[in-house]
Protein backbone atom coordinates (compact mmCIF):
# COMPACT_ATOMS: atom_id res chain seq x y z
CA UNK A 1 0.00 0.00 0.00
CA UNK A 2 1.70 3.48 -0.77
CA UNK A 3 0.12 6.25 1.59
CA UNK A 4 1.00 10.08 0.72
CA UNK A 5 1.40 12.16 3.87
CA UNK A 6 1.74 16.04 3.40
CA UNK A 7 3.16 18.41 6.35
CA UNK A 8 4.65 21.48 6.82
CA UNK A 9 6.89 21.69 9.64
CA UNK A 10 7.87 18.48 11.46
CA UNK A 11 5.71 17.12 14.51
CA UNK A 12 5.69 14.92 17.02
CA UNK A 13 2.23 13.32 15.88
CA UNK A 14 3.28 12.65 12.28
CA UNK A 15 7.15 11.85 13.44
CA UNK A 16 6.24 9.80 16.62
CA UNK A 17 2.55 8.56 15.92
CA UNK A 18 1.40 8.76 12.16
CA UNK A 19 4.44 7.24 10.75
CA UNK A 20 5.51 4.47 13.08
CA UNK A 21 1.45 3.51 12.27
CA UNK A 22 2.01 3.79 8.71
CA UNK A 23 4.82 1.25 8.83
CA UNK A 24 3.00 -1.28 11.35
CA UNK A 25 0.30 -1.22 8.60
CA UNK A 26 2.96 -2.29 5.83
CA UNK A 27 2.18 1.34 4.03
CA UNK A 28 4.96 2.77 1.36
CA UNK A 29 4.90 6.04 2.77
CA UNK A 30 6.06 8.97 0.65
CA UNK A 31 6.24 12.73 2.80
CA UNK A 32 5.54 15.40 0.49
CA UNK A 33 6.61 18.56 1.92
CA UNK A 34 7.49 22.24 1.02
CA UNK A 35 10.31 21.79 3.60
CA UNK A 36 12.12 18.55 2.64
CA UNK A 37 15.25 19.79 4.30
CA UNK A 38 13.82 19.35 7.58
CA UNK A 39 11.61 15.72 6.81
CA UNK A 40 14.21 12.66 5.94
CA UNK A 41 13.80 11.27 2.85
CA UNK A 42 10.69 13.47 1.73
CA UNK A 43 9.77 15.44 -1.81
CA UNK A 44 9.48 18.62 -1.88
CA UNK A 45 6.14 20.00 -3.64
CA UNK A 46 4.23 22.67 -3.07
CA UNK A 47 1.43 21.25 -1.11
CA UNK A 48 -0.12 24.24 -0.66
CA UNK A 49 -1.51 23.79 -4.35
CA UNK A 50 -3.87 20.99 -5.02
CA UNK A 51 -2.55 20.70 -8.31
CA UNK A 52 0.95 20.65 -7.78
CA UNK A 53 -0.16 18.13 -5.08
CA UNK A 54 -1.27 16.02 -8.20
CA UNK A 55 0.77 16.46 -10.52
CA UNK A 56 3.70 14.85 -7.81
CA UNK A 57 1.77 12.28 -6.56
CA UNK A 58 0.67 11.24 -10.58
CA UNK A 59 4.36 11.49 -11.56
CA UNK A 60 5.80 9.11 -8.49
CA UNK A 61 3.30 6.75 -8.71
CA UNK A 62 -0.80 5.84 -7.89
CA UNK A 63 -1.47 6.40 -4.34
CA UNK A 64 -3.65 4.06 -1.90
CA UNK A 65 -4.11 6.87 0.62
CA UNK A 66 -3.51 10.64 0.58
CA UNK A 67 -3.19 12.15 4.20
CA UNK A 68 -2.23 15.05 6.27
CA UNK A 69 -2.84 15.85 10.03
CA UNK A 70 -1.71 19.52 9.18
CA UNK A 71 -4.32 22.11 10.00
CA UNK A 72 -3.19 24.43 6.88
CA UNK A 73 -3.55 21.69 4.19
CA UNK A 74 -6.42 19.82 4.87
CA UNK A 75 -8.92 21.06 2.12
CA UNK A 76 -5.47 20.48 -0.60
CA UNK A 77 -5.46 16.95 0.42
CA UNK A 78 -8.85 16.32 0.45
CA UNK A 79 -8.87 17.87 -2.99
CA UNK A 80 -5.81 15.51 -4.01
CA UNK A 81 -7.22 12.30 -2.54
CA UNK A 82 -10.75 13.55 -4.60
CA UNK A 83 -8.79 13.23 -7.97
CA UNK A 84 -7.41 10.06 -7.24
CA UNK A 85 -10.77 8.27 -6.36
CA UNK A 86 -9.42 7.84 -2.58
CA UNK A 87 -11.36 7.50 0.85
CA UNK A 88 -10.95 11.09 2.17
CA UNK A 89 -12.39 14.46 3.58
CA UNK A 90 -15.40 16.80 2.06
CA UNK A 91 -13.17 19.84 0.74
CA UNK A 92 -15.89 22.40 1.35
CA UNK A 93 -15.96 20.83 5.06
CA UNK A 94 -12.01 21.17 5.72
CA UNK A 95 -12.70 25.07 4.11
CA UNK A 96 -15.16 25.63 6.53
CA UNK A 97 -13.51 24.08 9.45
CA UNK A 98 -10.23 25.83 8.97
CA UNK A 99 -12.26 29.52 8.23
CA UNK A 100 -13.54 30.12 11.43
CA UNK A 101 -15.97 32.79 9.83
CA UNK A 102 -16.99 30.18 7.36
CA UNK A 103 -17.92 28.20 10.46
CA UNK A 104 -20.02 30.88 12.40
CA UNK A 105 -21.92 31.58 9.07
CA UNK A 106 -22.30 27.84 7.82
CA UNK A 107 -23.64 26.88 11.67
CA UNK A 108 -25.89 30.40 11.82
CA UNK A 109 -27.56 29.13 8.46
CA UNK A 110 -27.98 25.91 9.78
CA UNK A 111 -29.80 26.88 12.44
CA UNK A 112 -27.26 25.10 15.25
CA UNK A 113 -26.17 28.04 17.25
CA UNK A 114 -25.38 32.25 16.70
CA UNK A 115 -22.80 33.44 18.13
CA UNK A 116 -21.82 37.40 17.22
CA UNK A 117 -18.92 37.08 15.16
CA UNK A 118 -17.42 39.81 12.10
CA UNK A 119 -15.14 39.11 9.56
CA UNK A 120 -12.93 42.20 8.92
CA UNK A 121 -11.02 42.55 5.82
CA UNK A 122 -7.37 43.86 5.91
CA UNK A 123 -9.10 47.13 5.03
CA UNK A 124 -12.49 46.70 6.45
CA UNK A 125 -13.35 49.29 9.56
CA UNK A 126 -14.23 48.40 12.92
CA UNK A 127 -17.49 48.06 13.73
CA UNK A 128 -18.12 51.37 16.41
CA UNK A 129 -20.48 48.69 18.11
CA UNK A 130 -20.28 45.91 19.38
CA UNK A 131 -21.65 42.93 22.24
CA UNK A 132 -18.69 43.47 24.54
CA UNK A 133 -16.49 41.81 25.69
CA UNK A 134 -15.21 40.33 22.82
CA UNK A 135 -12.54 38.19 21.48
CA UNK A 136 -10.09 39.27 17.98
CA UNK A 137 -8.44 36.40 16.07
CA UNK A 138 -6.94 35.47 12.74
CA UNK A 139 -9.49 33.68 10.52
CA UNK A 140 -7.94 31.06 10.25
CA UNK A 141 -5.25 31.21 13.11
CA UNK A 142 -3.64 28.23 15.05
CA UNK A 143 -1.89 28.03 19.03
CA UNK A 144 -3.67 31.03 20.08
CA UNK A 145 -1.65 33.41 18.36
CA UNK A 146 -2.63 36.77 18.03
CA UNK A 147 -6.18 36.35 20.11
CA UNK A 148 -7.07 39.18 21.92
CA UNK A 149 -9.35 39.37 24.68
CA UNK A 150 -11.40 43.02 24.35
CA UNK A 151 -13.22 44.68 27.42
CA UNK A 152 -13.51 47.76 25.09
CA UNK A 153 -11.76 50.43 22.34
CA UNK A 154 -11.79 47.05 19.81
CA UNK A 155 -10.25 49.56 17.22
CA UNK A 156 -6.95 49.34 19.32
CA UNK A 157 -6.91 45.91 19.54
CA UNK A 158 -7.66 45.53 15.87
CA UNK A 159 -4.78 47.60 15.19
CA UNK A 160 -2.57 46.09 17.17
CA UNK A 161 -2.97 42.70 15.84
CA UNK A 162 -2.93 44.06 12.28
CA UNK A 163 0.44 45.28 13.23
CA UNK A 164 1.78 41.64 13.18
CA UNK A 165 -0.34 40.32 10.93
CA UNK A 166 -0.73 42.73 7.91
CA UNK A 167 -2.77 42.05 5.10
CA UNK A 168 -4.74 39.01 7.15
CA UNK A 169 -8.22 38.67 7.81
CA UNK A 170 -9.53 38.89 11.32
CA UNK A 171 -12.68 38.02 13.17
CA UNK A 172 -14.38 39.27 15.73
CA UNK A 173 -16.57 37.36 18.18
CA UNK A 174 -18.75 37.52 21.33
CA UNK A 175 -16.77 36.18 24.14
CA UNK A 176 -18.01 32.79 25.43
CA UNK A 177 -17.55 32.64 28.97
CA UNK A 178 -18.23 29.02 30.64
CA UNK A 179 -16.17 25.83 30.86
CA UNK A 180 -14.00 24.75 27.95
CA UNK A 181 -14.09 21.23 26.34
CA UNK A 182 -13.39 19.14 23.71
CA UNK A 183 -14.75 16.49 21.14
CA UNK A 184 -12.73 13.88 19.56
CA UNK A 185 -14.30 12.22 16.88
CA UNK A 186 -13.49 9.28 14.44
CA UNK A 187 -15.56 8.81 11.55
CA UNK A 188 -15.82 6.65 7.79
CA UNK A 189 -18.46 6.79 5.23
CA UNK A 190 -21.01 5.28 8.02
CA UNK A 191 -20.79 7.79 10.01
CA UNK A 192 -19.09 9.42 13.55
CA UNK A 193 -17.62 7.09 16.66
CA UNK A 194 -17.07 9.47 19.54
CA UNK A 195 -13.72 8.88 21.31
CA UNK A 196 -13.84 10.82 24.25
CA UNK A 197 -13.08 15.09 25.60
CA UNK A 198 -11.10 16.52 27.62
CA UNK A 199 -11.91 19.49 29.83
CA UNK A 200 -9.16 22.45 29.43
CA UNK A 201 -7.87 24.64 31.81
CA UNK A 202 -6.78 28.26 30.61
CA UNK A 203 -4.53 30.77 31.49
CA UNK A 204 -5.83 33.78 33.15
CA UNK A 205 -6.88 36.59 30.52
CA UNK A 206 -6.79 38.23 27.98
CA UNK A 207 -4.60 35.83 26.76
CA UNK A 208 -5.82 32.04 25.50
CA UNK A 209 -3.33 29.74 26.51
CA UNK A 210 -3.90 26.15 27.30
CA UNK A 211 -2.01 24.96 30.52
CA UNK A 212 -3.49 21.69 30.79
CA UNK A 213 -6.18 19.06 29.66
CA UNK A 214 -7.83 16.43 31.65
CA UNK A 215 -9.92 13.37 30.46
CA UNK A 216 -13.45 14.12 30.45
CA UNK A 217 -15.63 11.98 28.66
CA UNK A 218 -18.79 13.32 29.23
CA UNK A 219 -20.60 16.17 27.72
CA UNK A 220 -23.53 17.97 25.61
CA UNK A 221 -21.92 15.82 22.39
CA UNK A 222 -25.40 15.93 20.60
CA UNK A 223 -25.08 19.74 20.17
CA UNK A 224 -21.28 18.95 19.07
CA UNK A 225 -22.04 16.48 15.91
CA UNK A 226 -24.95 18.57 15.08
CA UNK A 227 -22.54 21.37 14.27
CA UNK A 228 -19.94 19.07 12.88
CA UNK A 229 -22.88 17.51 10.73
CA UNK A 230 -23.73 20.80 9.50
CA UNK A 231 -19.92 21.90 8.47
CA UNK A 232 -20.06 18.58 6.87
CA UNK A 233 -17.51 17.09 8.78
CA UNK A 234 -17.26 12.97 9.42
CA UNK A 235 -15.01 11.92 7.61
CA UNK A 236 -11.42 11.13 9.41
CA UNK A 237 -10.36 12.56 12.67
CA UNK A 238 -11.75 15.50 13.95
CA UNK A 239 -10.63 17.84 17.53
CA UNK A 240 -13.52 20.54 18.13
CA UNK A 241 -13.28 22.82 21.25
CA UNK A 242 -16.33 24.49 22.40
CA UNK A 243 -17.55 26.46 25.82
CA UNK A 244 -20.29 25.28 27.97
CA UNK A 245 -22.29 28.95 27.92
CA UNK A 246 -25.53 29.57 30.43
CA UNK A 247 -26.80 29.49 26.85
CA UNK A 248 -25.82 25.83 26.26
CA UNK A 249 -22.58 24.93 24.24
CA UNK A 250 -21.40 27.05 21.40
CA UNK A 251 -18.53 26.23 19.26
CA UNK A 252 -15.14 28.01 19.46
CA UNK A 253 -13.67 26.27 16.77
CA UNK A 254 -13.01 23.11 14.52
CA UNK A 255 -9.75 21.55 13.89
CA UNK A 256 -10.32 19.33 11.22
CA UNK A 257 -7.14 16.45 12.36
CA UNK A 258 -6.18 15.05 15.80
CA UNK A 259 -5.65 16.74 19.14
CA UNK A 260 -2.16 17.82 19.28
CA UNK A 261 -0.41 19.24 21.77
CA UNK A 262 0.86 15.58 23.05
CA UNK A 263 -3.34 14.87 23.59
CA UNK A 264 -3.24 12.43 20.83
CA UNK A 265 -1.30 10.39 22.25
CA UNK A 266 -2.30 11.00 25.94
CA UNK A 267 -5.89 10.31 24.09
CA UNK A 268 -4.28 6.63 23.02
CA UNK A 269 -3.20 5.87 26.31
CA UNK A 270 -6.37 6.47 27.89
CA UNK A 271 -8.40 4.13 25.44
CA UNK A 272 -5.43 1.86 25.15
CA UNK A 273 -6.00 1.51 21.18
CA UNK A 274 -3.51 2.31 18.69
CA UNK A 275 -5.08 5.53 17.24
CA UNK A 276 -3.01 6.76 14.84
CA UNK A 277 -3.30 3.47 13.30
CA UNK A 278 -7.11 3.44 13.56
CA UNK A 279 -6.89 6.97 11.74
CA UNK A 280 -5.13 6.11 9.22
CA UNK A 281 -6.83 2.64 8.06
CA UNK A 282 -9.97 4.71 7.70
CA UNK A 283 -8.08 6.89 4.76
CA UNK A 284 -6.73 3.35 3.36
CA UNK A 285 -10.53 2.34 2.98
CA UNK A 286 -11.45 0.69 6.23
CA UNK A 287 -13.85 1.12 8.88
CA UNK A 288 -13.08 2.80 11.85
CA UNK A 289 -12.94 0.82 15.09
CA UNK A 290 -16.20 1.14 17.97
CA UNK A 291 -13.95 2.50 20.69
CA UNK A 292 -13.51 1.06 23.60
CA UNK A 293 -14.73 2.08 27.36
CA UNK A 294 -11.98 4.46 28.49
CA UNK A 295 -8.89 2.08 30.63
CA UNK A 296 -7.41 4.93 32.62
CA UNK A 297 -7.63 8.66 33.65
CA UNK A 298 -4.70 10.95 31.66
CA UNK A 299 -4.17 14.76 31.64
CA UNK A 300 -1.86 16.68 29.63
CA UNK A 301 -0.04 19.36 31.34
CA UNK A 302 1.52 22.42 29.22
CA UNK A 303 4.69 23.29 31.15
CA UNK A 304 4.35 27.33 30.36
CA UNK A 305 7.34 30.08 30.84
CA UNK A 306 6.35 32.28 33.17
CA UNK A 307 8.70 34.89 32.41
CA UNK A 308 11.35 35.83 29.65
CA UNK A 309 14.93 34.83 30.27
CA UNK A 310 16.92 31.86 29.27
CA UNK A 311 16.86 27.82 30.28
CA UNK A 312 19.06 27.50 33.07
CA UNK A 313 17.76 23.81 33.99
CA UNK A 314 15.39 21.45 32.17
CA UNK A 315 14.35 17.95 32.53
CA UNK A 316 14.81 15.28 29.54
CA UNK A 317 12.77 13.27 27.39
CA UNK A 318 11.81 11.03 30.06
CA UNK A 319 9.07 8.21 31.07
CA UNK A 320 8.98 7.04 34.61
CA UNK A 321 6.02 4.98 36.90
CA UNK A 322 4.96 7.04 39.81
CA UNK A 323 2.76 5.30 42.35
CA UNK A 324 0.40 3.67 39.35
CA UNK A 325 1.23 6.14 37.27
CA UNK A 326 2.94 6.38 34.06
CA UNK A 327 4.36 9.59 33.20
CA UNK A 328 5.97 10.87 29.73
CA UNK A 329 7.66 14.42 29.62
CA UNK A 330 8.54 15.71 26.15
CA UNK A 331 11.07 19.00 26.23
CA UNK A 332 10.22 21.62 23.58
CA UNK A 333 12.67 23.73 24.33
CA UNK A 334 16.68 23.11 25.33
CA UNK A 335 19.25 24.53 28.32
CA UNK A 336 20.18 27.40 26.75
CA UNK A 337 17.48 28.65 24.47
CA UNK A 338 16.18 31.95 24.87
CA UNK A 339 12.45 32.68 26.08
CA UNK A 340 10.70 35.17 25.28
CA UNK A 341 6.77 35.57 26.12
CA UNK A 342 4.37 35.54 23.62
CA UNK A 343 1.29 34.54 25.19
CA UNK A 344 0.22 31.71 23.12
CA UNK A 345 0.74 28.32 23.29
CA UNK A 346 5.05 28.81 21.40
CA UNK A 347 5.52 30.05 25.40
CA UNK A 348 5.63 25.58 26.01
CA UNK A 349 8.80 24.51 27.57
CA UNK A 350 7.82 20.97 27.81
CA UNK A 351 4.63 18.60 27.85
CA UNK A 352 4.07 16.06 30.94
CA UNK A 353 1.53 13.53 30.38
CA UNK A 354 -0.02 10.63 32.46
CA UNK A 355 -2.19 8.32 32.68
CA UNK A 356 -3.16 6.26 36.19
CA UNK A 357 -6.37 4.58 37.54
CA UNK A 358 -7.66 8.16 38.93
CA UNK A 359 -7.57 11.95 39.35
CA UNK A 360 -6.26 12.21 42.92
CA UNK A 361 -3.15 9.50 42.08
CA UNK A 362 -2.74 11.26 38.58
CA UNK A 363 -2.44 15.13 40.09
CA UNK A 364 0.06 13.64 43.02
CA UNK A 365 2.37 12.20 39.99
CA UNK A 366 1.92 15.42 38.29
CA UNK A 367 3.32 17.68 41.09
CA UNK A 368 5.80 15.39 42.77
CA UNK A 369 7.42 15.12 39.14
CA UNK A 370 7.20 18.81 38.71
CA UNK A 371 9.20 19.58 42.21
CA UNK A 372 11.55 17.20 41.15
CA UNK A 373 12.55 18.03 37.74
CA UNK A 374 11.50 21.87 37.57
CA UNK A 375 12.47 24.16 34.76
CA UNK A 376 14.24 27.18 35.51
CA UNK A 377 14.38 30.53 33.62
CA UNK A 378 16.18 33.39 34.62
Amino acid sequence: MRLYLTALKPTDSVTDGFLPAARALGCEVTVLTDRPDRHPGAVGCDVRDPRALIDTIEHLGRPDAIFSNSDHLQAETALAAGYFGLPGKDWRACAAAKNKFLTRRRLAHAGVEEVFSVRLGPGDPVPERVPYPVVVKPREGVASEDVAFVEDDLAAAVAEVRKRRPGEALVVEEYLDGPLRTLETLGDDSGLRVLGGFATTLGPLPHFVEERLDWAPDGPHEHVLAALRALGVGFGACHTEYVVTSRGPRIVEVNYRVIGDHCDFLLADVLGVPLFEWILRVHLGDRAPAPPPATAYGSAVSLVADRPGTVKEAPGHESVDSGGVRLWHRPLRAVGDVVSLTHTNRDYLGVLRAVGPDRERVDAAIAGYRAARPWVVE
